[in-house]
């Protein structure tokens, strides 16, 4: 097996045997990045000399015995929307074309106190808004598994670059199912954790709220451990918690007898796909084998998912790109020449026609006239969701559901029914509004051999709980194991 084949926890082991080094795993995946990167177009950039320099230091340290991270030299790729001190940190958005931060999101700043050598910056829908990786200003990436369709998003070049053995490990971001769906389309393992679980501190913001910081692996353990070495509270994010400790071994249970699971009927509705709803069906039925109870209940507040989500998100998402106005930093437009040209200038050339729509969007929702029937309204049917999930888990220790109503759409399909495209959302965003932890991990295959992605949602703060019943599912199955046929 080649290095870059290798789970994460795999590659850390061969390093700790002294099978291999630290440059040994960074070289096997820049050699796959070089090959195959011009296809998918996964990476916004790619910096091997850094990432050579610090897999040196941490070979070092391994070599001195003075490294005890479960994951001391293991490659991990960044999205593009987490600032890395030196680094092009871009969002993905010809406004933030030069911006280099001066400083380190809390992650990164964890990822190398544990070992790990961070590669480059992945590439993802402008400022996280949109589901197929579309909106980027660097293109759209491809989706392994058929590069003729998207490979989901925001965090889509995070989820394609681990199907696409690109990476062996990626950190993405959730705002309102940018980590799970595309890891339902390519077809990996993903966790969006509790909200303030992780520090949110250097990550560029979309909608403060909701977004969440989350690691993207082949397998539950690769997630569980790079969540182990990310989360806990930072004096520098005033949102986030410590959460439960726990260890791998902790996890690894063949069995979940005991755990009771609730599906909501609200979630196999109208719009789904048939091949979809019956893998995550099958999918209960192996959960059950395994010793777990099953049950379907009603979630009607499903359907005020979609407009609570955009309503919230583009409210906070204009407040947050107010900060974008071509002077202290990033794209400042030509022939501009007072204050006013300035602003109106850089702002149109520099962001993203998704990006304006929901710009404009949460000013409208925002203004005046219509702040009551909009938004107050939308923060009331937060409080509704987040009532409807804590009566829930009063019954069931974790709900089961699809990630996304289909698989992959084909390159193009999204942006030209965008509401088509908010809807396929529908399944993610209400575990950003009530901030709950939700495991995306695949299931099955549809008739076209794309993946099947479904997703257990946790109470709060119970990472654990799911990432065990994830974990006896992928022992029981070989789904996650299962490797498209790369260009």
């Amino acid at each position: 097996m080649e290095i870059y084949e290798m789970t994460a926890l795999q590659v850390a082991e061969k390093i700790k045997n002294k099978e291999i080094t630290s440059m040994d795993a960074v070289e096997s995946i820049a050699r796959v990045v070089e090959e195959k990167d011009k296809t998918y177009n996964c990476y916004t950039s790619f910096d091997v000399e850094s990432a050579m320099a610090q897999a040196e230091r941490v070979q070092a340290r391994i070599n001195a015995g003075e490294s005890t991270s479960p994951l001391a030299g293991v490659p991990v790729g960044i999205k593009d929307n987490i600032c890395e001190k030196g680094k092009l940190t871009s969002c993905a958005s010809k406004i933030l074309f030069n911006f280099k931060p001066p400083y380190n999101a809390t992650v990164i700043n964890k990822l190398l106190e544990a070992d790990m050598v961070p590669l480059g910056k992945l590439n993802m829908d402008e400022f996280a808004m949109g589901s197929t990786t579309e909106t980027s200003y660097y293109g759209a990436t491809k989706n392994p598994w058929d590069i003729n369709r998207v490979p989901g998003g925001s965090s889509g070049g995070a989820a394609a670059s681990v199907a696409a053995d690109e990476s062996v490990v990626a950190l993405g971001s959730d705002t309102g199912g940018s980590v799970r769906q595309p890891c339902s389309f390519c077809g990996v393992t993903g966790l969006k954790p509790t909200y303030g679980s992780v520090s949110r501190y250097g990550l560029i913001a979309y909608a403060s709220s909701l977004d969440q910081i989350g690691p993207i692996g082949k397998d539950v353990l690769d997630v569980a451990g790079v969540f182990n070495i990310i989360k806990g509270k930072d004096i520098k994010d005033s949102t986030s918690m410590a959460s439960e400790e726990f260890s791998l071994d902790a996890i690894m249970v063949d069995n979940i007898k005991g755990m009771k699971i609730g599906i909501p009927t609200d979630f196999f509705g109208d719009g789904i796909n048939p091949e979809v709803a019956q893998r995550v069906k099958t999918a209960a039925e192996i959960l059950v084998s395994l010793g777990a109870t099953v049950e379907e209940f009603t979630m009607p507040i499903v359907k005020y998912a979609i407009p609570t989500y955009y309503i919230i998100a583009c409210a906070e998402a204009c407040s947050n790109l107010s900060r974008f106005d071509g002077i202290k930093y990033g794209y400042k437009a030509d022939e501009a020449f007072n204050l006013h040209d300035v602003y109106f200038k850089s702002r149109s050339e520099g962001f993203g026609m998704e990006v304006k729509k929901r710009i404009m969007l949460g000013n409208f929702v925002l203004s005046s006239g219509y702040f009551d029937a909009y938004y107050k309204k939308a923060l009331q049917s937060k409080g509704l969701i987040c009532k409807a999930f804590n009566e829930a888990f009063e019954r069931y220790d974790f709900l089961l559901g699809p990630v996304a109503p289909t698989t992959a759409l084909k390159i193009g399909e999204g942006l030209s029914d965008p509401l088509a495209m908010y809807l396929g959302d529908i399944y993610t965003v209400m575990i950003n509004i009530a901030g709950l932890p939700s495991l995306a991990l695949p299931c099955g295959f549809d008739s076209n051999n794309m993946p099947v992605g479904m997703q257990l949602i946790g109470k709060p703060f119970e990472e654990k709980t799911i990432l065990t019943a994830g974990y006896a599912y992928q022992n029981a199955t070989d789904y996650h194991k299962k490797k498209p046929n790369l260009v």
